[in-house]
């Protein structure tokens, strides 16, 4: 009987183990490669100066669609790379002609992350990174307040500082959660360079998405 007890004992602390080894999450490892899709949003903190007139350089926040694909080089060390494109309005508040509006642009902001993940094997696996950023303005129009008639924003360069989460769902699929403050401060010329302007944009850039890990 006591034989009995013991071999029900074993057969029942094999199956928790193996249950828990079926639940454990497969953690990230050394050649993995995720393509995400999710969304963003674009959170502009709005700054800078405008020569001649005065005022305050400002951008509304936008959301879009993105894509993201990420490699490990090591479980600890990846590489990420998003696409992602935002329309935004310009305006100059409190110059000496009033409120300008500044018509619209387009930001193409493609930005390389290299991430460190110190819970690798966790199921929840948060990370932090610093990344390169470009980004590339295009599409100008839009309404603008006279006298403005052109404005030109310039592809400018900075650094992206990051932070986020990945939650393993099935060991394919993860919810990943980011954030990343892009530091950039583009020239943008007004009526052909009459007025010059440097807006400290310096956009937060929040997103969630689902990830495919191959």
């Amino acid at each position: 009987m006591k034989k009995l007890g013991l071999l029900a004992a074993g057969l029942l602390a094999l199956s928790v183990a193996q249950a828990a080894a079926q639940d454990a999450p497969r953690g990230k490892r050394a050649g993995d490669f995720t393509v995400g899709l999710g969304a963003i949003g674009v959170l502009p903190t709005n700054g800078g100066r405008v020569g001649l007139i005065g005022g305050t350089p400002q951008a509304s926040n936008a959301a879009s669609p993105q894509l993201d694909f990420t490699y490990f080089f090591t479980p600890n060390l990846s590489a990420n790379l998003i696409a992602a494109a935002t329309r935004h309005d310009l305006r100059v508040s409190g110059s000496a002609l009033g409120d300008l509006k500044l018509g619209r642009v387009w930001a193409l902001p493609p930005t390389l992350t290299v991430q460190y993940h110190p819970l690798p094997q966790s199921r929840l696996s948060p990370y932090v990174g610093i990344g390169l950023n470009a980004t590339f303005f295009y599409g100008h129009g839009g309404a603008m307040t006279p006298p403005v008639n052109r404005v030109r924003v310039r592809n400018t360069v900075g650094v992206a500082p990051n932070i986020g989460l990945d939650y393993e769902v099935a060991p394919n699929w993860l919810l990943n959660f980011d954030a990343k403050w892009i530091l950039m401060q583009p020239d943008v010329s007004v009526n052909s360079g009459l007025i010059g302007a440097r807006a400290d944009v310096n956009p937060f850039v929040i997103g969630a998405s689902v990830r495919y890990r191959f």
